[in-house]
């Protein structure tokens, strides 16, 4: 994942106990008693968009550990190869939909339940599935900045560009991966040629926090604050194994909120977590709207109606 592990707390961990493994008219429940929320999602939530996830449910690597921010900075060979791998991908992932589950969350919002979104995803689907308040905590794949004078452009247009410096890689296929690159290997990358910016030369990387680079202090100033301005944690889809989600459970049990999960497999927050529940992202979500959904017509209907 392109996610800041600079934090103190970034260790594989083991929970010390399992979570209290809740079912969902039980979370249901206390969601309707103590709205609205904050929810923070994971790659789990967009695997249903064909987008793949780094983790197993153990919480354990299915994959090479992604690139490190100091390595791309450093290294020529390494944006190179990390270029040449998203001239790939990025035709897939820029193609994604958003899925039921981020469907759901959006009329949740509407309704009135959802605070805001924290995403940990760089893939911008909630946005396209009517969420207004999203959080991209890790940045945005589809746009990309200049290292040196800070100028953003458009991920597509840099595509246009890879693709008519570098027009020999175009045929290339290779399976998509988490981050809107590609599982390219075998391949001799040092003839790849990476455009630098047309303003200042300097390097271009995409618009996301990679591995050994902090998420902005701003962006977790206005997340923390949205956490505060809310009643309950929602985690859905994130294994939590790095501290940039990690951190909102414990801001959450500091705050005395109700912290609750969504989730297959292992949790590094399991033994923080007050309700958890075993299940996918969409048929979880799609059933906690509706519920939901129905809770707020009998609270308007006429007394007489309910």
């Amino acid at each position: 994942m392109l996610h800041s592990k600079t934090h103190t707390h970034h260790t594989h961990h083991t929970p010390t106990a399992p979570a209290p493994q809740t079912d969902l008219p039980t979370l249901s429940a206390m969601l309707q008693h103590n709205g609205p929320w904050t929810v923070l999602t994971g790659a789990g939530i967009s695997t249903d968009s064909g987008i793949p996830v780094y983790r197993d449910e153990n919480g354990d690597w299915k994959r090479p550990a992604p690139v490190q921010f100091k390595d791309f900075m450093t290294h020529e060979s390494t944006r190179q190869r990390y270029w040449a791998r998203s001239l790939i991908g990025w035709p897939v992932f820029s193609q994604a939909q958003p899925n039921a589950a981020h469907t759901a969350l959006a009329q949740l919002e509407q309704a009135g339940w959802v605070q805001v979104v924290i995403t940990q995803n760089v893939d911008g689907l909630h946005q396209r599935a009517g969420s207004q308040q999203v959080i991209d905590l890790h940045g945005r794949l589809d746009q990309v900045i200049c290292m040196g004078c800070g100028a953003l452009s458009t991920r597509a247009d840099f595509q246009r560009q890879l693709l008519a410096t570098n027009p020999h890689w175009g045929h290339l296929d290779a399976a998509a991966a988490p981050d809107g690159d590609a599982d390219l290997s075998g391949v001799d990358f040092s003839a790849f040629h990476v455009p630098t910016c047309p303003r200042c030369g300097g390097i271009l990387k995409p618009d996301v926090v990679f591995y050994g680079e902090n998420v902005p202090a701003a962006r977790k100033q206005l997340a923390m604050e949205q956490l505060a301005a809310s009643k309950a944690l929602l985690v859905v889809g994130s294994s939590l194994m790095v501290h940039s989600g990690l951190r909102f459970v414990h801001a959450a049990k500091q705050l005395g909120l109700p912290v609750a999960a969504i989730n297959l497999g292992v949790m590094r927050a399991d033994a923080e977590l007050d309700y958890k529940v075993l299940e996918a992202a969409v048929p979880a979500l799609q059933d906690l709207a509706a519920t939901l959904s129905i809770a707020i017509n009998r609270a308007t209907l006429p007394l007489g109606e309910k």
